[in-house]
């Protein structure tokens, strides 16, 4: 039996990112839209999420175990404290209070660091119920998906209130990914999968025949109009549509190798839709690239899941498989058209201190585990 060095191959992918990320953003700049040098804030964002993997690996997982409910009463503290703060330290923008001012440092955004935590706490959670209930049951299953539920329920409410429908898809996200993991029985989880599909068919027939019903519900003007921008960009193109018609058009001028001249004006260039400026500067080409050096990132992640002999540190690694992922799949889908719009931000790539740091916290957990990870003689 031996301990396992560092991850060589993820390290390299996370270095490609890193020059990925300085490339797109130094592009988009050129489109002025607006003041200050994000490449050098999101270099120096860089390396503090590197010192903050370095912080993660330092702890193994049984630390972590051991910390979750500190981790996690932190995480909902800071989204409560978020809430109540004046607009002196947490203003509106965009129509929703999601960030801390902070003099000196910037805008952060608690909802980012809500996930990692909640990747921790599901798996600690999944673990101590295993640990418990030795013969399952139904009715463990049961209990312990409402334990599941229950903890990833509450962040969603207290980022819904925000209002933030995007960092509350990625919660979600996290919780079906370590839902299939679980060990929870299959028939539970095709009667959830069914419901799901029965409420997201009631939302769309509603979207579309009755949305007045929505806004009673909660639901915002400018919700409903991104989703009808999507549907139809062209009709909306003047309004919520704006972006998305900006983004196909760099997204085609891009052609295979990239297009050679001034490209295509992209709002938000640098953050939501940095994806289109790679496909407008560098092609199809380019953006193949990208998805491929994507792809080992998360199938390298997916075999450190499998090969651990942790439960434990395989819920963490499909926590962190599932938030990355899901942040892949939309942020690029959104940018061709083939999700709504919902301000995600495209991992490791956008610019943005807190959800580069988000996604630095979930690799230092990967890290961690891959560090440690033992290979036995009769595996």
């Amino acid at each position: 039996m031996k301990n396992s060095k560092l991850d060589y191959n993820l390290i390299t992918l996370l270095l490609l990112l890193f020059i990925t990320s300085c490339i797109a953003i130094y592009t988009a700049q050129e489109f002025g839209q607006y003041e200050g040098n994000f490449l050098f804030r999101q270099v120096s964002w860089y390396f503090i999420g590197f010192g903050m993997i370095l912080g993660v690996m330092y702890l193994d997982s049984e630390q972590i175990f051991r910390l979750n409910w500190f981790i996690y009463s932190l995480s909902l503290f800071l989204l409560i404290a978020l809430i109540l703060s004046p607009e002196s330290i947490a203003r509106e923008i965009n129509g929703a209070k999601s960030w801390f001012q902070i003099p000196g440092i910037g805008s952060i955004q608690p909802a980012e660091f809500t996930k990692i935590s909640l990747i921790i706490c599901l798996s600690y959670l999944i673990q101590k119920h295993h640990n418990k209930y030795v013969d399952k049951t139904l009715k463990t299953d049961f209990i312990l998906l409402i334990k599941m539920g229950a903890a990833t329920l509450l962040p969603i409410l207290l980022i819904m209130k925000q209002p933030d429908l995007g960092t509350s898809l990625v919660l979600m996200c996290i919780f079906i990914g370590i839902l299939f993991v679980s060990g929870i029985t299959w028939r539970i989880i095709g009667v959830i999968f069914i419901i799901c599909v029965l409420i997201a068919s009631g939302i769309f027939y509603l979207v579309f025949l009755n949305p007045e019903l929505l806004q009673l519900m909660g639901i915002k003007t400018f919700q409903l109009g991104r989703i009808y921008a999507w549907i139809d960009p062209e009709s909306y193109q003047s309004g919520e549509g704006y972006n998305l018609t900006k983004a196909l058009l760099a997204i085609g001028s891009g052609a295979f190798y990239g297009y050679r001249g001034d490209g295509v004006y992209v709002p938000e260039a640098h953050t939501d839709f940095i994806f289109s400026v790679i496909a407008s500067k560098f092609g199809f080409l380019g953006s193949s690239i990208l998805i491929t050096i994507y792809f080992l990132l998360i199938s390298s992640m997916v075999k450190l899941a499998i090969d651990v002999k942790n439960s434990f540190e395989s819920y963490l690694c499909a926590g962190a498989v599932s938030m990355i992922f899901f942040h892949i799949f939309e942020n690029i889908g959104m940018n061709i058209g083939l999700l709504p719009i919902t301000g995600i931000p495209l991992p490791f790539i956008s610019y943005g201190g807190s959800s580069l740091m988000g996604n630095m916290l979930a690799m230092g957990l990967i890290f961690s585990i891959s560090y440690r990870k033992r290979a036995y003689m009769f595996d």
